[in-house]
């Protein structure tokens, strides 16, 4: 099962669970990639031990997709 998942506070909050085979779960998915998205998180996947690339788009074959907020600072 792959997860949608937002970092915040309190660690991290499951968003969506999905299978592939799951129209209706994969439909939740992507309408809650896409609100995160629009509230300016960013959406990342790990490409390999200790790297990761930002997404555009969820890519539902992903165990996991991490949503996360623009470090703040200047």
């Amino acid at each position: 099962m792959s997860r949608l998942i937002r970092m915040d506070h309190t660690g991290h909050t499951t968003l969506a669970e999905w299978t592939p085979d799951d129209p209706a779960a994969v439909e939740a998915a992507v309408t809650a990639f896409q609100i995160e998205l629009d509230r300016g998180s960013f959406g990342m996947v790990t490409t390999g031990e200790g790297h990761a690339e930002q997404v555009k788009r969820l890519p539902v074959d992903a165990g996991l997709v991490i949503m996360r907020r623009p470090i703040a600072g200047g």
